[in-house]
C-alpha cells in the first residue's frame, strides 16, 4: 500500500494523539492519518461529534481511541492521555489542535472569559505537550504540531482575547524548538488564516463580533480537509511554521519586517467607520 504521508514512514508505529478530534480541523486530521493506518487518540467535550469520528476513523482504515473531557482540566487531561500510552506504549505524534474563538472589545471581556478561552487555547497545548515530552525524550522520537493562529501574530481588534492565546501557543513552540531538537523531536506550530470549521460555535463574547466572525469563517475557500492535508504534508517536510494560505505568508513576513507600519495599518483600518463590511468584503 503506497504511504500518502512522510510522517507514515517517519513513524512507522503511526500512533497520535489529537485534541478537538470531534469535528472540523481535529476529524480531519484524523481521517487522513487513518487512510494511511494510524492509532488516533482523540478527544473533544462533545460526547455525540467523538462517537462520529470514532466510526469514520474505523471506516478509513484506523484505529480510534475516544476520550470525552474538558481539555482545558489538567486531571482529567493526564487521565486520558495516560491511558492512550498505556494502549499504545508511545507516541508519535501529537496534535494540539482543541480551541475556541471569540470576539469583542478587552474592556467589555470579562476576567471569567478570559480564564476559559485561556484554559482551552493556550493551556490544553501546555498540558498536551507537557504530558508527551517525556515519552518522545524516552523515545527520542517524535513530531508535536499545534494549531496556533495567523491572529497570533497579526493581533487584529476586536479580537484580543484569542489573538493573546494563540500568540502564546507561537511562543511555546518557538521555545521548545532547541530544546526538544537535542532529542529528535520535531516540531511545527500552524497558522492559518480562515477557514471553514465551528470554532465559533461556544463564543462568549460580543455577539454582533461573533456573528462577523462566523461569516467570515463560513465564506472562508478552505475546507478542514484540504487544511489538514497541507498541516499534515508540510509537518511531513519538517516545516516548523505551517501558514496557510498566501494571506498568512504575507501578514507573517510584513509583520517581521515592517511591525510599526502593520500596526498603524491596522489602526487606520479599524477606525473608520465601514471597517466591518470591508473585512466582510475579504476573500479568505
Amino acid at each position: 500500500m503506497k504511504v500518502a504521508y512522510k510522517l507514515s514512514q517517519l513513524y512507522p508505529q503511526k500512533r497520535a494523539f489529537i485534541t478537538g478530534g470531534g469535528g472540523g480541523l481535529g476529524r480531519a486530521l484524523s481521517l487522513n492519518l487513518a487512510a494511511d493506518g494510524w492509532t488516533v487518540g482523540i478527544t473533544d467535550i462533545k460526547p455525540e461529534g467523538l462517537a462520529e469520528s470514532v466510526q469514520l476513523i474505523e471506516k478509513a482504515g484506523g484505529k480510534a481511541l475516544s476520550y470525552q473531557f474538558d481539555v482545558s482540566k489538567r486531571e482529567e487531561y493526564k487521565t486520558a492521555f495516560n491511558d492512550f500510552i498505556s494502549k499504545t506504549a508511545g507516541i508519535d505524534l501529537l496534535i494540539n489542535n482543541a480551541g475556541v474563538g471569540d470576539g469583542g472589545l478587552f474592556g467589555e471581556y470579562g476576567l471569567d472569559n478570559w480564564e476559559w478561552i485561556t484554559g482551552i487555547n493556550q493551556m490544553a497545548a501546555i498540558y498536551g505537550t507537557h504530558y508527551a515530552v517525556p515519552f518522545m525524550q524516552k523515545q527520542k522520537s517524535g513530531h508535536i504540531i499545534s494549531i496556533a493562529s495567523a491572529a497570533g501574530f497579526a493581533n487584529m481588534p476586536n479580537m484580543s482575547m484569542y489573538n493573546v492565546t494563540k500568540a502564546a501557543v507561537i511562543s511555546l513552540m518557538e521555545s521548545l524548538y532547541a530544546e526538544l531538537k537535542l532529542y529528535n523531536i520535531n516540531t511545527s506550530v500552524v497558522c492559518p488564516t480562515f477557514f471553514r470549521s465551528n470554532v465559533m460555535q461556544y463564543g462568549k463574547g460580543n455577539e454582533e463580533a461573533n456573528a462577523i466572525g462566523q461569516t467570515i469563517i463560513q465564506r472562508a475557500k478552505y475546507s478542514p480537509d484540504e487544511v489538514a492535508d497541507y498541516i499534515l504534508t508540510q509537518a511531513g517536510k519538517n516545516r516548523f511554521y505551517i501558514l496557510h494560505p498566501y494571506q498568512a505568508k504575507l501578514a507573517f513576513h510584513v509583520k517581521r519586517l515592517f511591525p510599526v507600519f502593520f500596526l498603524n495599518y491596522k489602526a487606520k483600518q479599524f477606525a473608520r467607520k465601514d471597517w466591518v463590511q470591508k473585512v466582510l468584503k475579504q476573500k479568505f
